[in-house]
C-alpha cells in the first residue's frame, strides 16, 4: 500500500500556504490513525492527513456531509471547518475539524453503563433516512453474507473454546431477514479506536470516513463492541429496533470482535498496520457477546 509520510514541516507549509490565518498555531502530531494521520492544531481544532490512497475519498465524504449531520447529532463530532486542496507541495485533498477531547477507547474503554443510553440517544438521532445522494459503501451497511470469506479469515484466531458459539451466532445473523427498508444513514465504524470517553464516559464519536447510507444493524453491534458488560439489554431497551434487526447487529458484533482481535495480533507480532491495543479491545467484545448470549 502507497502510505504517505507526513512530517510537521510539510504540515504547516500547507497551513501558511491555504490557511495562513491558523499557521500560527500549536502544531503536534496524535497518536493513532489509520488512514488518516492526526495533527493537534492549537486547542480547538484539528489536521486531517490522508495517508493511504483511499483516504481523500473518505476525506471528501466528512468534508461533504459532517457539516450537515453535525447539528442533529447529541454528541461531539470531528465536524470540517477548513479544506485543503491538493497542490503541488502535497497531491491530495486534508481538512482541518474540530477537536473532539477525549481518549480512545482502545486505550480508556467506557465504564459507565449509563451511555448504555448515550449511546442509543446518538444513534437514534444519526439513523435517520439518508437522502438519494449520501454515499453507498460495499463494506459497510451491507448484508452479512458479503463477509463470509472474510468471517472465515478473522475465525482462524477465535479462542478456541468459543469457536462453536460464534459460529452459531454467525450463522443465526445470516439467517435473519435482511433490512427491506429504506437506507438510513450509518457511521459504519464504531469501534473502540473511533470514539473518545471521558472517565469512563463516552464523550464523542470520530472518524467518520465510512458514513453511508445502509443497514443501521452495523452500528447497532456496538452495543457489545463498546458498551461495558451487561449494557447491552439497557441499549437495545432504549432503541427502536426489532428482533431481526438485533440477529443481524450481534453478527456484526463478532465480525467486528474478531477483526481487533486479528488486527491486534499482528500489532503484537511488529506487522504493518497493527495495531496492539485492539487485542483486547476485541477479546472484552468477544467476552461480553458471548456471556449475553
Amino acid at each position: 500500500m502507497d502510505i504517505l509520510e507526513i512530517d510537521e514541516s510539510t504540515v504547516r507549509a500547507l497551513l501558511t500556504e491555504q490557511h495562513p490565518d491558523l499557521a500560527v498555531l500549536d502544531l503536534r502530531l496524535v497518536d493513532g490513525g489509520w488512514d488518516n494521520q492526526q495533527w493537534r492544531l492549537g486547542d480547538e481544532l484539528a489536521v486531517r492527513m490522508p495517508r493511504t490512497p483511499r483516504a481523500p475519498e473518505l476525506l471528501r465524504t466528512e468534508q461533504r456531509w459532517l457539516p450537515v449531520l453535525a447539528p442533529g447529532l447529541p454528541l461531539p463530532i470531528p465536524t470540517p471547518v477548513r479544506i485543503g486542496e491538493p497542490s503541488q507541495r502535497f497531491p491530495r485533498t486534508w481538512t482541518i475539524t474540530t477537536w473532539v477531547a477525549g481518549e480512545p477507547a482502545d486505550r480508556a474503554p467506557i465504564t459507565d453503563p449509563g451511555d448504555a443510553e448515550v449511546l442509543a440517544g446518538f444513534l437514534a438521532a444519526l439513523h435517520q433516512d439518508a437522502p438519494a445522494d449520501a454515499p453507498l459503501n460495499p463494506t459497510r451497511g451491507v448484508a452479512l453474507k458479503t463477509f463470509e470469506s472474510d468471517f472465515e479469515t478473522w475465525m482462524s484466531n477465535a479462542p478456541e473454546p468459543h469457536v462453536d458459539e460464534i459460529r452459531a451466532i454467525w450463522a443465526d445473523a445470516l439467517s435473519a431477514p435482511e433490512w427491506d427498508r429504506p437506507p438510513v444513514w450509518v457511521h459504519g465504524d464504531l469501534h473502540p479506536a473511533n470514539i473518545v470517553t471521558a472517565n469512563g464516559s463516552l464523550a464523542g464519536v470520530i472518524d467518520f470516513g465510512e458514513l453511508c447510507a445502509g443497514d443501521p444493524a452495523v452500528d447497532l453491534a456496538s452495543a457489545w463492541v463498546l458498551l461495558p458488560a451487561g449494557a447491552a439489554a439497557r441499549f437495545f431497551a432504549a432503541c427502536a429496533t426489532d428482533d431481526a434487526t438485533i440477529r443481524r447487529a450481534r453478527g456484526w458484533a463478532v465480525f467486528r470482535a474478531l477483526a481487533l482481535i486479528s488486527i491486534g495480533l499482528a500489532g503484537d507480532r511488529g506487522l504493518p498496520g497493527g495495531k496492539p491495543t485492539w487485542r483486547p479491545a476485541g477479546e472484552a467484545a468477544l467476552t461480553r457477546l458471548l456471556t449475553s448470549a
